[in-house]
């Protein structure tokens, strides 16, 4: 996929890939780009082969936790008591909205050239990831904070409306509140263990869990999940880190926690649950990869942590 199938099949998602892809029980993604491939425009960009494996599957919703144990607060950007504890779970809509929407294009030249993207959400569309909102918001803390701009957008009315109606139907024991873009990026800042599950749309979604990946000091931290078809899709945050490719210094943590969150999906949550123990164990004992490394951790190299995980697991 990426960089490589381009190399291998000038496609960044082959359609044998894909095929393989469908056929199997689950996908774990690695970072697909790169400055090799940057000049490429259009579907030939690596990170095009991503919307087409995300469309190939269904996988309309993303998946995004954040979570900062104790261990690891003094590494965000917010004070440590702000975040010390924090378990965040974006649900983000993913094939619809304003990147998906028709019409799109552009006219006119010079000052006066004019460009539009359409902004569009079906009832249909707001209903099956506020479901996943709600299914695991009864796993977590049972509740759902839903982001919109409803005080200015006609989509987003439409959205509240759908919300609550659906809330108030299926999922009325669970707690739901409504909050616009605006205030839930300030509250990302302020106050963000406020938080359980925040259900948003394609573009909001993009912003505010950019926003929360910051919040434990490290994008190697953070896991993902493109779910809603029959196969899910996995994936770290973070990109291919070109700048150290091949030193040894590369944070698997995120990837780990990505097979995490795919074991969840497969009925193996004691596996996932191991490998999630195991990685605070670490953390605790204070090793740490360069991008989280600060004076009195225990600097470690990508394969150490892999075996210092792995030991931790057998244990």
């Amino acid at each position: 996929a990426g960089g490589a199938a381009i190399d291998e099949y000038n496609d960044p998602m082959p359609d044998n890939v894909v095929d393989i892809c469908k056929s199997s029980d689950a996908i774990l993604l690695g970072a697909v780009g790169g400055p090799k491939w940057d000049n490429l425009t259009g579907y030939m960009r690596p990170e095009s082969g991503l919307l087409k494996i995300r469309k190939e599957l269904s996988a309309f919703a993303n998946l995004r936790p954040v979570t900062v144990p104790p261990s690891l607060a003094e590494n965000s950007p917010l004070r440590p008591e702000s975040v010390s504890g924090l378990d965040l779970l974006t649900v983000r809509e993913l094939t619809g909205g304003i990147y998906f929407g028709q019409p799109v294009g552009e006219r006119g030249e010079g000052p006066k050239k004019q460009a539009w993207n359409t902004m569009i959400y079906s009832v249909e569309e707001v209903e099956r990831v506020a479901r996943v909102a709600f299914e695991w918001a009864r796993k977590r803390s049972n509740k759902v904070t839903s982001v919109d701009k409803a005080n200015v957008l006609n989509v987003s009315r439409l959205w509240r409306d759908t919300v609550k109606t659906l809330h108030e139907t299926e999922y009325s024991d669970v707690e739901l509140d409504h909050m616009y873009i605006d205030n839930a990026a300030m509250q990302m800042v302020i106050n963000p263990r406020q938080f359980d599950v925040i259900l948003t749309g394609n573009i909001f979604g993009d912003i505010l869990s950019d926003a929360s990946a910051t919040l434990g000091g490290s994008l190697g931290l953070l896991p993902s999940a493109s779910v809603g078809g029959k196969v899910g899709l996995f994936e770290p945050v973070h990109g291919s880190a070109p700048d150290i490719a091949g030193e040894n210094k590369s944070n698997p943590l995120a990837m780990m926690l990505s097979s995490a969150m795919m074991l969840d999906t497969l009925n193996e949550s004691e596996g996932a649950n191991d490998i999630r123990l195991a990685i605070n164990k670490i953390l605790e004992a204070g090793y740490r990869s360069c991008d989280l490394w600060r004076e009195g951790n225990i600097l470690s190299s990508t394969s150490e942590l892999g075996c210092l995980v792995s030991n931790a697991i057998e244990n």
